[in-house]
């Protein structure tokens, strides 16, 4: 049990469903950092976001992503990371990445170490085919060693619980700054891993433990889910905590900074403080080497 540990909040933005699935999200420039800024002060400590073109179709142009980072980044002192590509090569997902660390505003990124069929329950009813998620293990060593080379943390995805094991095998081959961030996914209609139980919650709770020991940085997610309910139990195991209206089911109506309070206001009830991760990527330092990389 971790009775006292200090709790990072992350809220997920927008995601790229578009808003057919989820109609409240931000889109534009201006939006995302207004609703940024806005969940930093509701209480949000990471912010993770994807970005638009013009027709409002999901995007991974690199002046999109710095001009929203650094809309956020201007107003609040706070994490902001990308997303990646689903498809293309390996540099070809990374390079705004790259792009974005050597402008200096990449503390995180996502590198998701497995490949995963992600089909809604509705799509096997009609016969639609879903997305195969696929994260080559090249394509998972070449993120990890960007990270160790740029200065910047890993957020894993943990759709599956293999995805824990490859995660924490494929950390031990490059020097970190600092281990990954291992984020649950559950969902109530996307037909991976677990639902969100509280079986499921501690059936991963043990095999982190396991795996990854007692001092692994870990948090709970949602992919049309809701993981309220889990909240209160995962911060007794150690969790962090992450909404927003790219995890909430389909249709949700609550906003982003609504979510955040939700979620901040079950945290202080649980006897629990809110605090920012620090930041990794500094040009102005030398690399952080973690103890248990060396």
């Amino acid at each position: 049990m971790h009775n006292n540990h200090e709790v990072w909040l992350e809220v997920a933005l927008n995601g790229a469903a578009g808003r057919a699935y989820q109609p409240l999200i931000p889109i534009s420039a201006s939006e995302i950092i207004s609703q940024g800024i806005d969940c930093a002060h509701a209480g949000a400590s990471v912010i993770h976001l994807h970005v638009y073109d013009d027709a409002g179709q999901p995007s991974e142009n690199v002046d999109q992503y710095r001009r929203v980072i650094e809309g956020i980044k201007e107003k609040v002192d706070i994490i902001v990371y990308p997303t990646i590509a689903l498809t293309g090569t390996a540099e070809q997902r990374y390079s705004p990445i790259e792009a974005l660390a050597k402008y200096g505003l990449l503390d995180w990124g996502v590198v998701d170490p497995g490949s995963v069929n992600i089909t809604h329950r509705s799509q096997i009813e009609s016969g639609e085919e879903g997305l195969l998620y696929n994260n080559p293990d090249s394509h998972i060593q070449h993120g990890l060693k960007l990270a160790e080379r740029d200065n910047w943390r890993p957020a894993y995805a943990i759709y599956e619980p293999g995805f824990l094991r490859s995660g924490a095998a494929f950390a031990q081959t490059v020097r970190l700054a600092d281990p990954p961030v291992y984020r649950l996914m559950f969902s109530d209609n996307l037909l991976f891993g677990c639902k969100p139980t509280i079986h499921a919650l501690d059936f991963y709770a043990q095999v982190i433990a396991d795996e990854l020991g007692n001092d692994a940085d870990w948090m709970i997610s949602g992919l049309d889910a809701h993981i309220q309910h889990l909240i209160a139990p995962a911060l007794a195991m150690g969790a962090h905590i992450r909404v927003g209206l790219e995890d909430a089911p389909f249709g949700t109506l609550e906003t982003n900074v609504q979510l955040v309070e939700g979620a901040a206001n079950l945290i202080e009830q649980s006897g629990y403080s809110i605090v920012a991760p620090e930041p990794y990527y500094n040009g102005d330092r030398g690399p952080k080497v973690c103890e248990r990389d060396r």
